[in-house]
């Protein structure tokens, strides 16, 4: 072999190399569901974290699922750093090795925050309410739970629920009658699944599914729906940024708490370690929860809000009444059993 060659494949061997490391070096990339959710947290979160730490960061979102998850960290090369997942995510995604493991001495000390927001794999991030809303200037009546999004005769008209067998079946059996505390017991029987898709049945014309959380204030907004399942935090956000009229009925709502997780292997961990300190900090939150309707994870968070702010929190004692919470060790059991029956039953 010549001297030029070795020569021209040393030369090759490190221009790939540079650029293989020129494609690793990329800024930190945040995750998190659009809409209104993602307009509060680029204001709590985003630039004011961008500001103070100098650190560029870019944010996207995302629709949710582990598969998308499992096709980050299996192909190599993400472009995801931190990401919002809900918390069967959170959970499956832990126990397959999708995301690192948390250092909390890095984020101010997992006794900072309420212990149920406290994840190995994840921090929380929002707790928020699957509830009813309703335009309150084409409803003058106003529904009282989900006995009256079933009821299409006394209040004609479509209904949105996202799309999915998780907080559909819960919402269909609360409907039906079922108290709050039984209905996982309801639903872990076969005649409690038939029962919840016998319910659905009734209104199954009447559906209009969503996937985003931005489609639900959308939908009430242009009349294609009388009433829809919503994340609460959407109609607080509607009301406040669009003068709109919408009403919440926070009787029988569910609840679920999602969490910021670092994807595995991520080449921006300390970076990533630095938002979600940032993130995580008491006064931080509490910005969050005046600009969107959610509660947040730290302890002292609640301490720095507004009496006006504190009520209109789903985690306000009065909401907290009668409500669910979505239990994820049932859905990590049924989810693929109940979702394919879900699908076709839709497709029927």
């Amino acid at each position: 072999m010549s001297k030029f060659r070795i020569v021209l494949g040393f030369s090759a061997a490190v221009a790939a190399i540079a650029i293989s490391g020129t494609a690793h070096a990329r800024d930190l990339t945040v995750v998190s569901w659009g809409g209104a959710l993602q307009d509060a947290e680029k204001k709590a979160y985003f630039d004011p974290f961008i500001k103070a730490s100098g650190i560029p960061m870019n944010d996207e979102n995302w629709d949710g699922g582990v598969g998308v998850l499992r096709a980050k960290v299996q192909g190599g090369a993400s472009t995801w750093d931190v990401i919002e997942v809900e918390s069967d995510e959170l959970a499956v995604g832990c126990d397959e090795g999708l995301f690192e493991k948390l250092d909390f001495s890095r984020i101010g000390g997992a006794d900072a925050y309420l212990p149920q927001t406290v994840h190995p794999c994840g921090i929380g991030v929002a707790l928020y309410d699957f509830a009813l809303a309703y335009d309150k200037d084409k409803l003058k009546d106003a529904p009282k739970g989900w006995g009256d999004f079933f009821d299409l005769k006394k209040y004609p008209g479509n209904r949105g629920f996202r799309q999915g067998a998780k907080s559909t079946l819960e919402i269909a059996l609360l409907a039906d009658g079922v108290a709050p505390g039984d209905v996982y017991k309801e639903l872990a029987t076969d005649a409690g699944v038939e029962r919840a898709f016998k319910k659905l049945d009734t209104i199954k014309d009447n559906i209009v599914w969503w996937k985003a959380g931005a489609q639900p204030p959308q939908l009430l907004a242009s009349g294609e729906v009388a009433m829809t399942v919503v994340y609460n935090g959407r109609i607080d956000a509607a009301n406040k940024n669009e003068k709109k009229n919408f009403g919440l009925v926070w009787d029988g709502a569910l609840y679920t708490i999602d969490s910021w997780v670092i994807l595995k292997d991520s080449p921006n961990k300390d970076a990533a370690y630095k938002f979600l300190d940032f993130a995580g900090k008491a006064e931080n939150q509490a910005k969050f929860s005046q600009l969107i309707a959610y509660g947040t994870a730290n302890k002292d968070a609640p301490k720095l809000l507004p009496p006006e702010v504190l009520a209109n929190l789903p985690t306000a004692p009065d909401n907290l009444k009668n409500t669910l919470e979505i239990n994820v060790d049932f859905w990590l059991e049924n989810i693929d059993k109940l979702t394919e029956r879900f699908n076709k039953w839709v497709a029927k």
